[in-house]
């Protein structure tokens, strides 16, 4: 299976995994919290078939990379996916990145400037905030982050569990948008998790990616379900419309977070459409 080293551990190298597909335009994919790049089996299978080429990969603390017990931070997150870029020697790259996947692309684009990357896609993205400002008023305050984090030091697996549901949910019974096997399958791989990561990724939810935002100066899409419990679109994308330059909006009626899944065919037109 192919790593990349990014850092070093008492035990050795801290290595990301990647899957690579395909000999076209690249887009690299970046998941988002509890899960790993599995989550973009739809869109890889979508994009390669258009004639991308597509590298996913797990983000430190997740899936099958490594597991330390530190950077869990957005800076060095961003680090993890410029070694990836560099490794690899991408050039002319579309960044997608979903959830908080959102804000490892935005802080890699303020760190390392939009030389090399042609694109941007935000997928149900945290960005640019989800902690409460006077424009922000609906955040998510410190107290909630503690109450998460509290969750999460007394049963990660059960707070899984309800984190993954929340994903699906727009108020209406699960069965009608996701399997049961569908559900044990995404518990499974948060069960596999780093603790070190659940936790220190729920810190950075405080996070401001404004700053960062507001560098991005290539064509920005943006894809968000109207009906997303986890971070809602008029607490994220609708502000985040006023940060980058040049933003396509695409609002899918109905969809909760996860949309990827539960709205793949609605993803993937989006994307394949802004990515031509």
């Amino acid at each position: 299976m192919p790593y990349i080293a990014v850092a070093e551990d008492n035990s050795g190298p801290v290595d990301l995994y990647f899957e690579d597909h395909g000999a076209g335009a690249t887009v690299v994919l970046v998941h988002g919290f509890l899960s790993s790049s599995r989550s973009w089996e739809k869109q890889v299978l979508a994009l390669y078939r258009a004639g991308f080429r597509v590298v996913a990969y797990d983000r430190r603390g997740f899936g099958r990379s490594s597991k330390p017990a530190f950077g869990y931070d957005f800076d060095t997150l961003a680090s993890d996916l410029h070694a990836l870029m560099t490794t690899l020697e991408l050039r002319d790259v579309a960044l997608a990145g979903f959830g908080m996947g959102a804000g490892d692309v935005a802080r890699y684009c303020s760190r390392h400037g939009s030389k090399g990357v042609r694109s941007v896609t935000f997928v149900s993205g945290i960005t640019p905030a989800t902690c409460p400002k006077p424009e922000n008023p609906d955040g998510i305050d410190a107290s909630d982050v503690d109450r998460v984090q509290r969750e999460i030091d007394a049963d990660r697996y059960a707070f899984s569990a309800r984190f993954i549901a929340t994903a699906y949910d727009t108020g209406e019974p699960l069965r009608h948008r996701v399997s049961d096997e569908l559900l044990a399958r995404d518990a499974a791989v948060a069960a596999e998790a780093s603790p070190f990561a659940l936790r220190d990724a729920v810190h950075a939810w405080r996070e401001d990616f404004g700053p960062d935002l507001d560098l991005i100066d290539v064509p920005t899409l943006i894809v968000h379900g109207d009906s997303d419990r986890v971070v809602p679109l008029a607490v994220t994308t609708r502000r985040l419309l006023a940060h980058v330059q040049h933003p396509t909006l695409k609002v899918i009626e109905g969809a909760p977070h996860a949309l990827f899944w539960t709205h793949a065919s609605s993803v993937n037109t989006a994307m394949l459409g802004f990515l031509r």
